[in-house]
């Protein structure tokens, strides 16, 4: 009862009683003085690039996934029957990686079998890395961004000890917290990037082998064919 007495004569107070405060992401980051916004910045930086990276090497990959199921049928045919032209004209006609492995086949057919085999190997060796391009920068980024993150929290907790240093023990806790927490949100910056970029290079690396599993399915079956009598 006397509580709400006091409440009822300083309104003031009651403000300040119901007042919540709470934390917003842009008052953390820029709160956290120069050393954190330039981290920060490069972490935003960071994940922009993955991103891009990603996205961009998915749809690569997709496209080059798709294949006419019959394609192999009719390389079958135009090789049986002599028809060499025929075939390039349709690998040329065909965008993916196995069809590009398929006319280096073609174009060899009539030499040793070992030497279609190592042109084939050899494109297919080209295929892959054109494939894999710039995913190792995702790599980088999953584990530089965790890295870089803890840096600008180690900066912050420097900054928070120096000041509680030079104030002769007397800094306000309030003060220190707030610099410690936000020193701690370039950390879970850093881990919120590195876990994005490494989640999107595991599943870009296994699209990939997906698509290296099926080159080398088809390059199988080319071989076979050539090995079959005529």
């Amino acid at each position: 009862m006397i509580l709400f007495q006091d409440m009822a004569q300083d309104p003031a107070a009651a403000d300040v009683m119901s007042e919540e405060k709470t934390l917003s992401v842009i008052d953390l980051i820029f709160n956290g003085g120069t050393g954190s916004v330039l981290i920060i910045t490069v972490l935003f930086i960071m994940l922009f690039v993955a991103l891009y990276i990603y996205f961009e090497r998915i749809f690569a990959i997709k496209a080059a996934s798709k294949i006419d199921s019959n394609f192999m049928n009719q390389i079958r045919d135009h090789v049986t029957n002599g028809k060499l032209e025929a075939a390039k004209l349709l690998c040329a006609q065909t965008d993916s990686p196995v069809a590009r492995l398929t006319e280096k086949g073609v174009s060899r057919i009539g030499k040793p079998l070992d030497d279609i085999n190592t042109a084939i190997e050899n494109a297919g060796t080209l295929e892959v890395y054109k494939l894999e391009k710039n995913v190792s920068v995702l790599a980088t980024v999953a584990g530089a961004a965790p890295m870089i993150g803890f840096l600008g929290t180690v900066i912050g907790m420097i900054l928070a000890f120096h000041e509680m240093a030079t104030s002769g023990g007397q800094a306000e806790m309030g003060s220190l917290a707030s610099g410690i927490y936000t020193a701690m949100t370039t950390t879970v910056a850093g881990l919120i990037v590195g876990i994005i970029a490494y989640i999107g290079y595991n599943h870009l690396v296994n699209r990939t082998d997906k698509v290296v599993h099926k080159m080398e399915a088809n390059a199988v079956e080319f071989l076979d064919l050539l090995n079959e009598p005529l």
